[in-house]
């Protein structure tokens, strides 16, 4: 068996110092500004949506917001793809990990857990896909995304509503087993030879991952999450989810109070900005480098879209003006400031009104509409 030996001593922290600490500085001025501001949940919002996409495309994959945020809100206009299904799990357990104790996550019980979890974005990908069939011809709508613009669901002649149902049930059965905390974690060696290499240790890799962690103690919070990061795509520790140790990376900044509360830095949308040559150099310090640099464009993205969200807030609050005080307007700018995209379902159910009245209210507030088509619309201030 090859050594996969991730030796700390080997790198020059010198030329990391300095990307580092403006990458920190940047970092936990983001963060208070958004524990004060007004748009702070909004600004989180878009941020683990966008986060979810961009983690997609740093894997070679392409997903777009409007369909992740329709989808995580049950509205989907078409069968979810692969792909679309990997995101969402993506966005969850970036939600999960910010709704939990700064600690958790790096624990022997979260990264347990976060584990399972991952396991079943593999497993399950295809039941969901199916589910999604399901979901969309009982809606009314056909897996191209045919059919009415009304989110509203319709009985349709020859849909058999009960096996929907065993379906669905099934499915939610197979994965809450798979979420319990007394289920142990499937050693690789049993798991299925055309999912899994059997010469791919997970175990062993994520224990040396966590030597890693345990060696770089010493360092700076910055430095440990550029580490961490770097160890976990070189040590390859899971197969089918290099996308949890963008989030444990995260983490790190998180249990060292660089971010704080809900705020788990988006550093896919960082990485996203560095060339692909500079993120997987074969020199070390190159990638170290192009991790130090990606956050800090993360820092300076973040900060960029904070202002644009207050600016964008106070505009809509000066269309409020002279408003009655039964105007739904007040309701909309809070839905639309606080999900990156709106639907006509999503306004429609969020404020009561019918799925017409909802389209006459979001022009009247003058939303831009996102995604182009003539069905399915979906509205949004980015």
């Amino acid at each position: 068996m090859i050594s996969m030996a991730y030796d700390l001593a080997k790198i020059s922290m010198s030329a990391l110092m300095r990307p580092a600490f403006d990458a920190a500085v940047a970092l936990t001025r983001l963060d208070e500004r958004i524990a004060r501001s007004p748009v702070g949940n909004g600004f989180l919002e878009r941020q683990n949506f966008a986060d979810a996409c961009a983690s997609l495309w740093i894997d070679g994959e392409l997903v777009h917001l409007e369909d992740l945020v329709l989808h995580d809100a049950f509205r989907d206009t078409r069968t979810p793809t692969h792909e679309l299904t990997i995101a969402r799990d993506v966005l969850r357990t970036r939600r999960r990990i910010a709704g939990q104790s700064p600690d958790w996550a790096l624990s022997a019980e979260g990264i347990r857990t976060l584990r399972q979890a991952s396991d079943i974005t593999s497993a399950g990908a295809e039941a969901a896909e199916q589910a999604g069939v399901m979901r969309s011809a009982a809606a009314g709508r056909n897996p191209e995304g045919e059919g009415k613009e009304s989110d509203e669901a319709e009985g349709l002649p020859g849909v058999d509503l009960a096996a929907i149902d065993a379906l669905l049930a099934r499915s939610d059965a197979a994965i809450e087993h798979a979420k319990r905390p007394d289920r142990p974690v499937v050693n690789s060696r049993e798991r299925d030879t055309l999912v899994y290499d059997l010469d791919w240790d997970e175990d062993a890799r994520l224990d040396e991952w966590r030597e890693v962690l345990h060696q770089a103690d010493n360092l700076p919070a910055m430095l440990q999450a550029i580490v961490a990061l770097d160890a976990w795509n070189e040590l390859s520790v899971l197969q089918h989810a290099p996308w949890l140790g963008r989030l444990l990376a995260a983490s790190t900044l998180r249990q060292a109070g660089i971010t704080s509360g809900a705020h788990l830095a988006a550093i896919n949308f960082g990485l996203k900005t560095i060339p692909v040559d500079r993120r997987r150099h074969r020199d070390r310090e190159t990638r170290l480098l192009a991790i130090a640099h990606g956050l800090l464009a993360t820092a300076e993205i973040g900060l960029k879209e904070h202002d644009r969200l207050t600016l964008t807030k106070a505009m809509f609050e000066r269309k409020l003006e002279g408003r009655r005080t039964s105007s739904k307007l007040p309701e909309l700018v809070e839905l639309v400031m606080a999900k990156p995209l709106v639907s006509a379902g999503m306004v429609a159910k969020t404020l009561g009104v019918t799925p017409q009245a909802a389209r006459r209210i979001v022009t009247e507030l003058g939303l831009r509409e996102m995604t182009g088509r003539g069905r399915f619309r979906a509205w949004g201030v980015i």
